[in-house]
């Protein structure tokens, strides 16, 4: 009996150990994801794109799994030694939202702010060097059902998630508010 307790301790710590060692080796969430996502967020503000002092424009109907109603913004930010593409998209809710809500009172209706930040070549060659991440209003990042926080390659290789949904823009350019070559034109400001 006391063999098959050590042996079920030892299965048990294997797989917690193996376990562990999946979450360490998931393509995001981790601390380097999170510092560069902090940088991004601190450009964000820098830029009035995001906080109280937020520029405005006009939410236009969403789709799941972003908002109800959104906004998007087409920018770029220098973050180390890097300048980037920036593609800020605030996500409104509850489902029945509506504009005139959202423009009166933005900060009542924003659920989440979506990232996408064009990283140097060599990030990740395989989604044109796209940088993912999901903020909460607060500057905080959400976090997946398994406690992961969403940035960086989130969901590479996954079936669902940013990478997975995103691919399938047409232009090949993992951007769905256009087919202009945006990622291109905000390099040339």
């Amino acid at each position: 009996m006391r063999k098959l307790m050590k042996s079920t301790a030892a299965v048990l710590a294997l797989g917690l150990s193996i376990g562990t060692a999946s979450a360490q080796m998931a393509p995001f969430g981790s601390d380097d994801d999170l510092a560069y996502a902090k940088l991004i967020w601190e450009a964000m503000q820098a830029q009035n794109l995001v906080g109280d002092h937020a520029i405005k424009s006009f939410p236009y109907e969403g789709t799941a799994p972003h908002g109800a109603m959104l906004e998007t913004f087409y920018s770029s930010a220098t973050i180390g030694d890097h300048t980037g593409a920036l593609i800020v998209k605030r996500n409104y809710g509850p489902a029945e939202v509506e504009a005139d809500q959202i423009i009166a009172e933005p900060g009542k209706h924003l659920g989440a702010v979506t990232v996408m930040y064009k990283r140097e070549d060599g990030f990740d060659a395989d989604n044109q060097n796209w940088f993912w991440a999901k903020f909460l209003p607060d500057g905080s990042l959400d976090k997946n059902p398994k406690g992961m926080s969403l940035a960086g390659k989130v969901a590479k290789g996954m079936d669902k998630g940013c990478i997975a949904c995103h691919s399938g823009a047409d232009g090949g350019d993992y951007i769905f508010t256009t087919n202009a070559p945006i990622a291109e034109m905000m390099m040339m400001k």
